[in-house]
């Protein structure tokens, strides 16, 4: 035997929801689970053995929905969380750009700034404003959200736009009343200025992912279903691939990855299911998984699409990516050569349309397991609701989004829709498989931060004091299965992970303390002591 563990509360997360206190591992999985005695019994000189001294140990973590790469590339770019205001961005990219002497010309990056945030006057920044940081290096900071981006007028100029550059589709960039662009680009529209950023080698994306994973290692997370093939290209995902390939074959692939592969375009998803890649290409280390689809923006950035306008902003319904008949061609595309489909849908209105491009598929090629899913999946109705359980949907919920939203969704959709919004309990109770996730790095990856939201409906903060729609709380074990048994459901693989058992994989967490027997507001505060993937020790605190 390699390695065994002993005198620990072992959550298993099968099917009784047991609890044992040993477990015996060997070539990368689970031999045996039982008492200390039993599994001592399996000792040799060769076998490690681990005391864990009463600590709880959970299945590895399952982040089902985020985007490593991104993560990898934010962690090595200028964070800009946690500004409260424009010129507190200004101040700290130019300290940057003057601490690290950066050549002119080269291009500075930034993510997280949220203008909600902001004290005082909370507009989007523009070109103007990143002008005051410099005219010689070319700029992009992107908000936290992911949909909206900011340049500077070096950046502009690079991509030869101007007040006669048409608008994109499904995504826009301001204009100023004499129509020239003010550098503020949304949704689809981005894509302008990220094809004319240089694209990363193969070890450069290497060595983003590793920085991505080590931080995916601490936290307690073995397997993630990431979207990375929008980072660099549309058109480059075999370079992506490649990198992961070469760390697998490594060996410093310490995740599982579920590739959530991002095409918006026909012609393109078409090409690469000629190729042979499909959802199940690959192994338990990396392996391709559903079309990914981004059909509206962020609740944040008032462009996810709502059936009526937005209460605080009445001038707009947010902003659609996709016509229903493009929806439901891609979607029929996907389906009907046996890839799976995951659609991002934040508002009511993209859901109705996701759920109406799925439901045509399944008419034409009916497939009972299909494990279609809707991605955040924040506001709903009634409607919408029973609709997951309807078609047999998968809800990607992120409950870290609770600890921002929480503050803003009633003021954007109206106190009305949002009964019906976030409903994440009315879901488990109705049978719907919910996979739990962070959107990293849009949020924290923390999947202690993620299970006390859901569990306590409250912000990191302690707000409000007795939790947002507090009858929509989870238990703790509902928010464990999702991070865990959830996960390995949406990707196929529950028959190999995502519980403690005899002949799955050996990945496990080990946390410092009982989240079971814990107050729900002391979870957030929970350290990860171990993180054990394929039988290894990945990460020792």
């Amino acid at each position: 035997m390699d390695l065994i563990l002993i005198n620990g509360i072992i959550a298993t997360q099968d099917k009784k929801d047991s609890f044992v206190e040993a477990v015996a591992i060997k070539d990368g999985n689970i031999v045996k689970v039982g008492t200390t005695a039993e599994m001592l019994d399996f000792k040799n000189e060769e076998t490690e053995v681990i005391d864990l001294g009463g600590k709880l140990v959970l299945p590895g973590f399952n982040d089902s929905h985020m985007h490593l790469l991104n993560y990898g590339n934010f962690l090595k770019n200028i964070d800009l969380t946690g500004v409260k205001s424009i010129e507190e961005i200004i101040q700290k990219v130019k300290d940057i750009l003057w601490e690290k002497n950066i050549e002119k010309g080269q291009w500075i990056k930034g993510r997280g700034w949220n203008n909600d945030y902001f004290q005082g006057n909370n507009r989007f920044p523009n070109r103007y404003d990143l002008d005051k940081i410099s005219t010689e290096h070319p700029i992009i900071l992107t908000r936290a959200c992911g949909h909206i981006a900011i340049t500077n007028s070096k950046a502009l100029e690079l991509a030869n736009i101007t007040k006669d550059t048409k608008q994109s589709i499904g995504g826009e960039f301001d204009i100023d009343k004499n129509g020239e662009p003010l550098g503020i680009f949304r949704e689809n529209a981005i894509e302008l200025i990220n094809n004319i950023i240089p694209e990363p080698s193969v070890k450069e994306l290497k060595d983003m992912l590793l920085v991505a994973i080590k931080k995916a290692n601490v936290n307690g997370i073995t397997s993630v279903q990431t979207d990375d093939f929008g980072v660099i290209s549309y058109d480059n995902y075999e370079k992506i691939i490649k990198a992961y390939e070469e760390l697998k074959k490594e060996g410093k692939l310490t995740l599982r990855v579920y590739e959530q592969c991002l095409f918006q375009e026909p012609n393109k998803l078409e090409r690469f299911l000629g190729k042979g890649y499909n959802t199940g290409y690959g192994d338990e280390f990396f392996k391709i998984g559903p079309l990914k689809l981004i059909a509206d923006g962020s609740l944040g950035a008032r462009t996810a699409a709502l059936t009526r306008p937005y209460k605080d902003a009445p001038h707009t319904y947010g902003i659609l990516v996709f016509n229903q008949e493009e929806l439901d061609n891609l979607v029929d595309i996907a389906h009907s050569k046996g890839m799976q489909v995951a659609i991002h849908a934040i508002g009511d209105k993209a859901m109705y349309m996701a759920f109406e491009s799925i439901e045509k598929a399944l008419d034409k090629n009916p497939k009972k397991d299909h494990r279609c899913g809707i991605v955040h999946c924040q506001i709903t109705d009634k409607y919408l609701l029973n609709k997951f359980k309807e078609l047999n949907v998968i809800a990607y919920i992120q409950p870290i989004f609770l600890d921002y939203d929480w503050k803003i969704a009633e003021s954007r959709v109206g106190s009305e829709l949002i009964k019906t919004s976030y409903n994440w309990k009315t879901l488990i109770d109705n049978k719907v498989n919910i996979a739990c996730g962070s959107d990293c790095p849009v949020e924290d990856l923390n999947v202690m931060k993620g299970i006390y939201e859901a569990v306590t409906r409250k912000d990191l903060k302690g707000e409000p004091i007795d939790g947002w729609m507090p009858e929509q709380r989870l238990t703790v074990q509902e928010a464990v299965h999702g991070y865990t048994v959830g996960g390995a459901y949406t990707s196929f693989e529950e028959d190999i992970k995502g519980t403690i058992e005899e002949g799955k994989l050996a990945d496990m967490v080990v946390l410092s303390k009982n989240i079971y027997k814990i107050p729900h507001d002391e979870i957030k505060d929970i350290k990860v002591e171990m993180t054990i993937f394929n039988g290894q020790i990945v990460y020792r605190k």
